[in-house]
């Protein structure tokens, strides 16, 4: 599981340490961390100027020599990027500074490029300023970066001479990979891991605030849902968003999807991409006009069948392999990919969304039968809480209205399968103490369960584990 700390830090704000201190630490609780990348390795001396004046080279045609403003001083620069413009805001690495790697994408050497001062065909030159590429990362995570060019920062974006480019870019992060075990599914999300570092650390975990939005239309009244493998599918739910307004997603979400190695595309593919890995839920989004007869029915798939997926690839099916079908047919394979026929284009005008749990252990020989592995079918293959997916689906809603993607339709179409409860464990100070070889109070052991959200009922003397803590069961 990757996390990148900027992150874990949007429900952990008080977390303060350096990324050794996080690693370290994590790994002491019990959370074992594989690596840990820092994505600005070699980045040195790289602040933000501004162009101030562009003259042609004397001696080449293809190189300009321009005047960089940035911030305490004014460098010169000549360069052949063919983007520049007067007045342009770029990352601008200073003489003696670093960057990763070269423009053409080449391997990023061990320490990186060093910059010094020179001349171009005989004209000074104080400095370099940078493509995506020589600050370490690629147009499929920058999709605003130029094929072929130096990075330059948008309007928007509140920057000025001088400032850190680094830090602008929100580069200045590390991303940690944690060994998950199977037992632990609540820790395959940014939720769960933000868990983990508070209770680590003794800080407070802050979950995201989900509000229920919508407004006074029903969802049941464009789409209709039926469940046909019951043992398959122990709960399904479905939310409609109309007026849809493709767009690219927010910085922050680009950025934090980007860490994660997660090209962003576009508002709704992110939205359902950040939930995922936000909540651990998968959820998949139809242009609900290419839904016939606006029904969803899960059924399992014929012998014989064959289905062509978002990828362009044709799939063999069996009667094993679980599907989402509309009136007429399938338009998914449940819980591993959506299908060519039900895919999100640019004219779409309303999204059906899907946060459903459908059996871990279908899902899983389901994939491997059909070849086929994806992040969302990774995920459902540990095994969901069927309780997770309203708040997924809600969250996603939240987001689409905050962002202004669309316009929820009120309420949700919810199939529920199983009705999961709490667990309970009995509370037994003497016999936790006797097998850890430990001397600790009830109250202490009270108060190191709550950091991880365990609560104790003291009627039935009884330790009380949400249902997201799958881990924790008692048997008889």
């Amino acid at each position: 599981m990757n996390t990148p700390i900027s992150w874990i830090k949007a429900y952990v704000p008080d977390l303060d340490c350096t990324v050794q201190e996080y690693v370290d630490k994590m790994t002491l609780s019990g959370s074992h961390v594989e690596n840990a990348v820092y994505l600005d390795k070699n980045l040195e001396k790289i602040v933000v100027g501004r162009i101030e004046k562009i003259e042609k080279h004397p001696d080449a045609d293809k190189l300009v020599i321009c005047q960089v403003n940035v911030g305490d001083e004014e460098v010169q620069i000549v360069t052949g990027a063919s983007n520049v413009f007067k007045g342009a805001m770029v990352p601008v690495v200073l003489d003696g500074g670093r960057v990763a790697g070269g423009h053409d994408g080449s391997p990023n050497p061990e320490n990186g490029i060093k910059i010094k001062k020179g001349k171009l065909r005989g004209v000074p030159s104080y400095g370099m300023m940078c493509s995506i590429e020589e600050l370490g990362s690629t147009r499929d995570m920058y999709p605003e970066a130029p094929e072929d060019g130096i990075y330059i920062f948008d309007e928007s974006k509140d920057v000025k001479p001088g400032d850190d480019a680094v830090a602008a870019l929100g580069l200045r992060d590390a991303v940690v990979e944690f060994e998950i075990t199977s037992n632990r599914v609540d820790c395959f999300s940014m939720i769960g891991m933000a868990r983990e570092a508070a209770a680590t650390f003794e800080k407070p975990f802050y979950a995201p605030e989900v509000k229920e939005v919508g407004n006074n239309e029903k969802a049941e009244d464009y789409i209709s849902v039926e469940v046909e493998a019951t043992d398959l599918c122990p709960r399904y739910t479905a939310r409609i968003v109309k007026n849809i307004k493709l767009a690219p997603s927010p910085e922050w979400m680009q950025r934090r999807l980007a860490a994660m190695g997660i090209r962003p595309i576009n508002n709704i593919v992110d939205i359902t991409n950040y939930v995922m890995e936000e909540y651990g839920q998968p959820m998949h989004a139809y242009d609900l006009n290419k839904i016939r007869g606006h029904k969803i029915v899960v059924k399992r798939a014929n012998d014989g069948d064959v289905y062509t997926t978002l990828d362009g690839q044709e799939r063999k099916l069996d009667k094993d392999v679980l599907m989402i079908n509309d009136a007429e047919g399938p338009v998914g394979i449940a819980g591993i990919m959506g299908g060519e026929n039900s895919m999100i284009t640019d004219d779409v005008k309303t999204v059906l969304f899907e946060a459903a749990c459908f059996d871990g252990t279908n899902i899983r020989l389901s994939s491997k039968r059909i070849g086929l592995r994806t992040d969302a079918s990774g995920k459902f293959e540990k095994g969901l809480d069927p309780n997770n997916a309203q708040a997924a689906i809600d969250r996603a809603c939240q987001l689409m209205e905050e962002l202004g993607a669309g316009e929820v339709v009120g309420g949700m179409v919810d199939i529920c399968n199983e009705v999961r409860e709490p667990s309970r464990v009995p509370f037994k100070p003497e016999k936790i103490n006797a097998l850890l070889g430990t001397d600790l109070t009830p109250e202490e052991m009270l108060a190191y369960l709550a950091k991880v959200e365990l609560t104790y009922d003291e009627k039935t003397n009884e330790i009380v584990a949400p249902t997201f803590r799958q881990d924790i069961h008692h048997r008889t």
